[in-house]
């Protein structure tokens, strides 16, 4: 039997958990997510062993006749439950990058059905089945008790008419409107210089206050980000005039 909520008006929690990271390759997207508390890094790219945090690699597995021996589906799946069941001391889990995951994601449906591509499936039903999957995906991670990040590579995009470059995720808009979608803020990484690193708020769910973050680190991370917080009134200094 459930308990209902007692009725009353409560005091929202504004304190991001859900992130989304996104910059160019060297931009620093990674090595600033693995500095966020006792974080477990989901892999695709094979650079696991050159990071601090434990990881695991992410990757579709063929067996000796080409079909589907581990799904990247099942894996996920997997890793969640066990997050969800079993004692540990994870705090942030990193998905690095979602555009593979995506990717092997069509690629587990396509091998399943056993076509080569998911758009080979009839009445558009792969593409349905990818869009249950990655949302299923995507609200599992945003249930667990943990900071959740989401990198991504960065993509330039040259408008036809306006001849405008724009820097954008390279994850897919129709990946990225599901992903982003359950995120709280949007953060940019940018390389300056040899030395020199840049990061930027591009959205926000809500104007998050620091005194709302109540992790420490989390807190030194995002004010590193400009933009991210209000900026502080600055008192005027009141020369006080002496009396005779």
């Amino acid at each position: 039997m459930i308990n209902l909520p007692k009725d009353e008006k409560l005091k929202p929690k504004t304190q991001p958990h859900n992130f989304f990271i996104y910059g160019k390759t060297m931009s620093g997207k990674s090595y600033f997510a693995s500095f966020f508390p006792h974080p477990l890094v989901l892999n695709t790219d094979g650079n696991s062993e050159q990071g601090s945090a434990p990881s695991i690699q992410i990757r579709n597995i063929r067996d000796a006749n080409g079909g589907l021996k581990q799904s990247v589906i099942k894996q996920l799946d997997d890793i969640i439950v066990a997050l969800q069941t079993q004692q540990h001391t994870y705090q942030t889990i990193i998905i690095d990058v979602i555009e593979d995951i995506c990717v092997m994601m069509e690629q587990a449906i396509a091998l399943e059905h056993g076509v080569k591509t998911i758009g080979d499936i009839e009445w558009g039903k792969g593409y349905g089945e990818l869009n249950v999957v990655l949302q299923t995906f995507v609200m599992n991670l945003k249930a667990l008790p943990m900071n959740v990040i989401f990198i991504s590579r960065e993509i330039d995009v040259i408008d036809d008419n306006s001849n405008v470059t724009e820097s954008k995720p390279a994850l897919k808009d129709k990946y990225y409107n599901i992903v982003n979608g359950n995120c709280d803020l949007v953060i940019r990484t940018q390389k300056l210089g040899p030395n020199s690193y840049y990061r930027s708020v591009i959205d926000r769910r809500s104007a998050y206050e620091p005194e709302n973050v109540t992790n420490k680190r989390v807190l030194q991370l995002l004010e590193s980000c400009h933009g991210m917080f209000p900026p502080k009134p600055q008192t005027k200094n009141v020369e006080k005039k002496e009396t005779k």
